[in-house]
């Protein structure tokens, strides 16, 4: 009786390169701190990261697995126009997903990073007409802002360009009555500006409901404390965080890794 050899299939960092490896690393930590830090929404959102060596790729999350789900060997890669490059899962990308990340990862070219989120506080000041209001230090980090009008969901690529045009060189963009958007030239940074970012929202629709008149410092004061949060004049933030999230995730659970 002859035996036939059971073939194994090739693992997802057997069919990558060391860097991509390490990226798909990054990005799987960023969705877990995402839900760790209560800003996912089950499915929805994405956060999306370029991959190494490929200039016109992108990784994204497969639409169907929770953010606590995520691990280095699910994400697919895809191009700007939308193809797939490579699915090693059973799941597809979201179109809006797609729509957002890829135009701003075509437009942008110092970005690395995207991150798109639906919490309550995010949404709350998205339909504020004040914006984000520089009522404390972490949000005093957010004073160049883009905002953009909301358009339905994002479905329609004409609406790319309008996107772009209204977060131009900045690191945030306020959905209007929809979210927030972050970029940053790495995901140890992205994940920075939206936790920072959702904070400040936080903060903001604590303040406001307290019904009493708040006090701003003066705008010289407040120009001053963003200049020393913008990349590079102090350090890169989100950086040296980093290792110390990696190893929160790692006593949580590691499965982030595989």
């Amino acid at each position: 009786m002859s035996v036939s050899a059971v073939k194994k299939s090739p693992t997802v960092r057997n069919q990558v390169s060391a860097e991509e490896w390490k990226k798909r690393v990054d990005l799987a930590a960023a969705y877990r701190l995402v839900h760790h830090y209560d800003m996912d929404e089950m499915i929805a959102n994405h956060i999306s990261c370029r991959v190494p060596g490929e200039e016109t790729a992108f990784l994204i999350n497969p639409y169907g697995m929770l953010y606590d789900q995520m691990h280095a060997s699910c994400f697919i890669k895809i191009d700007q126009d939308g193809n797939t490059l490579f699915n090693p899962g059973e799941y597809g990308v979201n179109r809006a997903g797609f729509v957002i990340h890829s135009a701003v990862h075509r437009a942008r070219h110092d970005v690395d990073c995207v991150i798109h989120t639906h919490t309550l506080a995010g949404m709350a000041v998205s339909a504020m007409k004040c914006g984000l209001l520089p009522i404390a230090q972490t949000a005093m980090r957010f004073i160049d802002i883009g905002y953009h009008d909301y358009e339905g969901v994002a479905l329609n690529l004409e609406e790319q360009e309008r996107l772009v045009n209204d977060l131009g060189h900045r690191e945030v963009l306020i959905l209007k009555n929809h979210g927030l958007l972050t970029v940053a030239a790495s995901i140890p940074e992205g994940f920075n500006n939206i936790f920072r970012l959702e904070r400040a929202c936080r903060l903001q629709v604590m303040a406001l409901s307290c019904n009493t008149e708040l006090t701003y410092p003066p705008r010289e004061i407040i120009e001053a404390s963003n200049h020393l949060y913008q990349p590079g004049v102090r350090r890169r933030f989100g950086e040296m965080e980093w290792p110390a999230l990696l190893k929160k995730l790692d006593k949580i659970d590691p499965s982030f890794r595989d």
